[in-house]
C-alpha cells in the first residue's frame, strides 16, 4: 500500500523561531547564574521590535535587551531590510514574579504534596521509529536538514544572497509503511533584491536539496523552490513571530500525537518540556532495544503531583510484547517523576538555546537522545 506523508521545518531566521531562541536564551542566562530559576518567558516580534513577557523567579541578574540583540545578531538579522536590525530594534519587557500558588506545587516540601510535583497539568507524547539513524521520522528529519543547510550556506557565504527567513517541506512516499523516496520538496528562502530566480533555484537545488535529500531523490521527484517567484520581504516585516507557535516543527513533523504544550522559554520544572523529553527518551530506547520498530509514549500529570496520572504506550503492532507489558518496562527502567527527570538528564544547566531551532529531537548531543541498554 502506498501513501504520502509531509513534514515542514523553518530556519532559525523565521519570525516564530526568533522568538523561541530569544526565550530560550533568556532561560539559559537565568540557569547559568541560578540553576534553581523558574522561568516562563515568551516573546513577540514584528517590524523593528521584540517584546518579552512572562513570569520569572530567579537570583540571576539578566539584561533582556542584551540577550535579545545578541541572539538576533547570531541569527543574522543585521540589516533593517531583513525586517529587524539587532542593534537598533526596540526591546520591550513585561516580566513579573511567578505566582506563589504555582510555585508551592513545584517546590519540594511545599504545597499539598511534599515531593516536587509537576509544574502544570497536561499530557506529553514521545515518538520514535526506525526510519533514520536518529530514530526520527524521515520527513521531519529531511525537512530539518534542508532548513539547517539553508542557514549554513547563507552564513558561510556559499550562497551569499540568501537572507535569514526561510522554510522547507518534504513529502515522503511510503510503501507498506516503509519510506522509499522523496515525492516532493518545497523550499522557500528570503533573498536579496535583484537575484534572478533561475540562479536561486539552481543554487538551492544543487547546494541545499541534493546534498540533504540525495539518497531519496528520483527522476519523478517534484521541486517547488520559491514558488511565489519572489521572497525579498521576510522576517518580522512580513510576518509577526511568537514563541511556541511551531510545536509540530519542534517535535515529529505531525507524525504522532502532540499534547499541545510548547517548549521554549520554559524551565525544566515544567513538564511541558521535561516530560516531553522523557517521553522521547523512553520511545527511542524501546525502539533501539528492539522491543518495537515504532513507538509512541504518552505521559500525563497533575499540577503539584509527582507521579504521572497515566502512562500510555502504542507500538503500532510492531512489538511482540503487549502494550501493558511495555508500560511495565517503562515503569521499571525510566525516570517518570519531575525531580527524577531533572536529575537524570541534568536539566538545570544552560542548554536550551540550541534546541530552539531545527527540532528538539534527533540530535545525539542532547541528553534525552542517548541510548541505554534495557
Amino acid at each position: 500500500m502506498k501513501k504520502l506523508f509531509t513534514s515542514e521545518s523553518v530556519t532559525e531566521g523565521h519570525p516564530d523561531k526568533i522568538c523561541d531562541q530569544i526565550s530560550d536564551a533568556i532561560l539559559d542566562e537565568c540557569l547559568r547564574q541560578d540553576p534553581e530559576s523558574r522561568v516562563a518567558v515568551e516573546c513577540l516580534t514584528k517590524t523593528g521590535v521584540v517584546i518579552a513577557a512572562g513570569e520569572l523567579t530567579t537570583k540571576a541578574n539578566i539584561d533582556v535587551p542584551k540577550i535579545a540583540r545578541k541572539t538576533l545578531n547570531e541569527i543574522g538579522y543585521t540589516k533593517s531590510s531583513h525586517g529587524i536590525h539587532a542593534d537598533t530594534c526596540a526591546i520591550m519587557t513585561h516580566i513579573e514574579e511567578q505566582s506563589p500558588d504555582i510555585s508551592q506545587g513545584v517546590t519540594e516540601g511545599e504545597g499539598e504534596f511534599t515531593e516536587q510535583g509537576a509544574g502544570d497539568q497536561g499530557m506529553m507524547f514521545g515518538f520514535a521509529c526506525d526510519e533514520t539513524e536518529e530514530l526520527m521520522p524521515l520527513p521531519i528529519s529531511l525537512a530539518h536538514g534542508l532548513t539547517k543547510k539553508l542557514s549554513d550556506v547563507r552564513k558561510s557565504g556559499e550562497i551569499n544572497y540568501l537572507c535569514p527567513d526561510g522554510k522547507a517541506q518534504v513529502t515522503i512516499e511510503y510503501v507498506d509503511d516503509k519510506p522509499v523516496n522523496v515525492h516532493t520538496v518545497v523550499v522557500s528562502s528570503q533573498h536579496d533584491e535583484g537575484v534572478e530566480q533561475e540562479t536561486l533555484k539552481k543554487d538551492i537545488l544543487e547546494k541545499v536539496i541534493k546534498p540533504v535529500c540525495g539518497d531519496y531523490l528520483t527522476e519523478d521527484t517534484r521541486y517547488f523552490i520559491n514558488p511565489t517567484g519572489r521572497f525579498v520581504l521576510g522576517g518580522p516585516y512580513a510576518d509577526a513571530g511568537l514563541t511556541g507557535r511551531k510545536i509540530i516543527v519542534d517535535t515529529y513533523g505531525g507524525m504522532g500525537r502532540h499534547g499541545g504544550g510548547a517548549f521554549s522559554g520554559k524551565d525544566p520544572s515544567k513538564v511541558d518540556r521535561s516530560a516531553a523529553y522523557a517521553a522521547r527518551f523512553i520511545a527511542k530506547n524501546l525502539v533501539s532495544n528492539g522491543l518495537c520498530k515504532k513507538c509512541e509514549v504518552g505521559l500525563s500529570y497533575a499540577i503539584g503531583v509527582a507521579e504521572p496520572v497515566s502512562i500510555f504506550v502504542d507500538s503500532f503492532g510492531t512489538s511482540e510484547k503487549t502494550e501493558e507489558e511495555l508500560v511495565e518496562v517503562v515503569k521499571k527502567n525510566f525516570p517518570l517523576k519531575p525531580a527524577e527527570i531533572l536529575k537524570y538528564f541534568d536539566l538545570k544547566k544552560p542548554m536550551y538555546r540550541e534546541t530552539a531551532a531545527y527540532g528538539h529531537f534527533g540530535d545525539f548531543d542532547y541528553p534525552w537522545e542517548k541510548i541505554i541498554e534495557l
